[in-house]
């Protein structure tokens, strides 16, 4: 018993505060395997996919794919700032701002811009004697597909508006 010591430190961790240095401290990696981290990603894929085969065609024969265009790629280039945003937590430098609440808003407003743009451009495919039928016709397949994963998020992004605020006991309590 005598070999027993008297103090016994019992920290099992540093008393510095652990410093991550780099970008990769910044990122925030659990965003990138959400549900709404995976359809933003989808959403800027699939969104320049959109604009990249109307611009490679000869748009300017109709002035709809004008629309379509600025739809396409005013989302696209939102969607990216979004991405970075939530990606590197700026938003946690602004806490004024309703985060859910912008979120919810601009995947709703891009759902119902892009079902426009959709429109127009699928009735404006020209037919299959066109050289760019294709190009055209591949733009509106996925300019519907961009609107269903906006609707999605518009979706989760309603889900975490409401739920912000609630605790399990409040959500809970019938009224």
């Amino acid at each position: 018993m005598a070999d027993f010591p008297g103090k016994v430190n019992t920290q099992t961790t540093s008393s510095e505060p652990q410093r991550s240095f780099g970008i990769m401290g910044m990122v925030d990696m659990d965003f990138i395997k959400s549900i709404p981290g995976m359809l933003l990603i989808a959403e800027i894929v699939v969104g320049l996919l959109v604009w990249a085969l109307i611009a490679s065609t000869s748009y300017s024969s109709s002035p709809a794919y004008g629309w379509v265009l600025f739809v396409s790629v005013t989302l696209w280039l939102l969607s990216i700032a979004l991405f970075v945003v939530l990606l590197l937590r700026f938003y946690q430098r602004l806490p004024v701002v309703p985060w859910p609440l912008v979120l919810m808003v601009f995947y709703v407003v891009a759902a119902v811009l892009y079902v426009t743009a959709f429109l127009t451009n699928a009735a404006t495919v020209p037919g299959r004697w066109s050289f760019w039928h294709g190009h055209l016709g591949a733009s509106a397949f996925f300019a519907i597909v961009v609107t269903l994963l906006y609707g999605a998020s518009s979706y989760f992004a309603y889900l975490d508006w409401r739920g912000q605020g609630q605790n399990a006991a409040a959500s809970t309590v019938p009224v």
